[in-house]
């Protein structure tokens, strides 16, 4: 057979996949410290209503490292889906350093006030609470580990 005829081995494909997911929770990361991430809530049942102020997560300190790892996460997952995936997997460090963060802003009670609840039976009740965009944070970190690993991993 003639030389022109034969097939060549196709070159493998760099998958940009994980790094572009890295990218994407990333940026969701950075989203999420805008958020609110913790209140303070005063209801009664007598008047039918309440009152409530909440606290973002760039509001604290910890929110703002919180806002730098998602940042330094978005970073190293856009170098990976431009140049090499695997530069991707250096996301696992500000994804991991994120999640403390966010489990020392609720432990430490920095965002909830004075961690005082306060019940009145049906006459006043005041509690802190932990609000959607804490777990919100908390989930795009957990990916942001996950998927740099799975960039790291998979083939």
């Amino acid at each position: 057979m003639a030389d022109y005829l034969q097939s060549t081995p196709a070159r493998p494909r760099a998958r940009r996949g994980y790094a572009l997911a890295v990218v994407v929770a990333g940026a969701l990361l950075v989203c999420c410290a805008v958020l609110p991430w913790a209140g303070m809530e005063a209801r009664s049942e007598l008047l039918g209503g309440g009152v409530a102020d909440d606290v973002r997560g760039i509001d604290d300190t910890l929110g703002v490292y919180t806002l730098v790892a998602g940042l330094a996460a978005l970073a190293c997952g856009l170098a990976g889906a431009l140049t090499r995936p695997r530069i991707a997997a250096l996301a696992v460090l500000p994804g991991a350093l994120a999640v403390p963060a966010l489990v020392m802003f609720v432990s430490s009670g920095s965002g909830l006030g004075d961690r005082v609840s306060f019940h009145l039976g049906d006459l006043l009740s005041i509690e802190p609470v932990i609000r959607f965009g804490w777990f919100a944070a908390l989930a795009s970190a957990l990916a942001v580990v996950v998927l740099s690993l799975l960039a790291l991993f998979r083939r």
